[in-house]
Parts: structure tokens; sequence; C-alpha cells
């Protein structure tokens, strides 16, 4: 499994400023959603930074490590003005795509769902679905 540090550093150390940003995994917000999006459990989520936090300006709105754990799920829904992408770090899932298709999904995988798109995303294996999850905004 790839380290939480080194894709910490390398996915939050892009910025448009002149210097780059890091946050450190001490400083994650710790944010926890029942039933995301209509799902079923708990996403557990620890965060570099939250949409409060983003500039007008910046593309990367929200970031963060999420959890489901077995049978749990993000309920389908959909992205009216912002994309979502979801990189997965460990674990096996289902997402279920914008044309309502669903794909198995595990370690290495990355999806997106565009502006106006809907996804939805459970964990159908035994071990806890891990993934990183990026929202931006034009």
């Amino acid at each position: 499994m790839i380290s939480r540090c080194l894709v910490a550093l390398i996915m939050f150390s892009v910025s448009a400023m002149a210097s780059a940003d890091v946050y450190v995994e001490s400083g994650f917000i710790g944010v926890n959603r029942t039933a995301a999006a209509g799902g079923k459990g708990t996403l557990q989520g620890q965060f570099a930074f939250r949409r409060e936090a983003a500039q007008k300006n910046e593309a990367i709105k929200e970031i963060g490590w999420m959890t489901l754990q077995p049978g749990d799920s993000i309920g389908f829904h959909q992205h009216k003005n912002n994309e979502d992408a979801y990189i997965i770090v460990s674990g096996v899932g289902t997402f279920t795509d914008s044309d309502g298709q669903s794909h198995q999904v595990k370690a290495g995988d990355v999806t997106i769902a565009r502006k106006g798109q809907s996804h939805g995303l459970a964990n159908t294996g035994k071990e806890p679905l891990v993934f990183i999850d990026v929202i931006a905004e034009q």
C-alpha cells in the first residue's frame, strides 16, 4: 500500500501560489457523515481542508482521506457545480457512474464525476475501502 505521508505530500503540494502548500496529517479535520448522499452507514473523513477554507480562485475546494467500512456506501448523487474524483487507495468497491452503470474499483483506480454528472460508491469488499476524495470547481 502507498504510504499515506507520501501520497499526502504529492497530492497536497499542488498550489497556484508561488510556494506549495503542505497539509500534515496530524492537522487534518475529522468529519464523519451518516448516510452520505442517502447511502448506508458512515463515511469517515479526514480532510486536509474543507470547502469553507478554499479561496474563490482556487480550483481544489476540498481534499481528504475517506473510509467506507464493508457494507457502507455513498448514495448516488449529482454534482451540479463541481467535479469529484476518487483515488482508490485500498479495498474493493462498486462505483456507479452517471449512466447508472456499475464498475468494480480497487487500489490504483480513479473515478471522476464531472460537473452535472452523478455517481455513487459502495464498499462491496471485506476490508475498509479507503480513497482520496478531491472536489474541484472552476
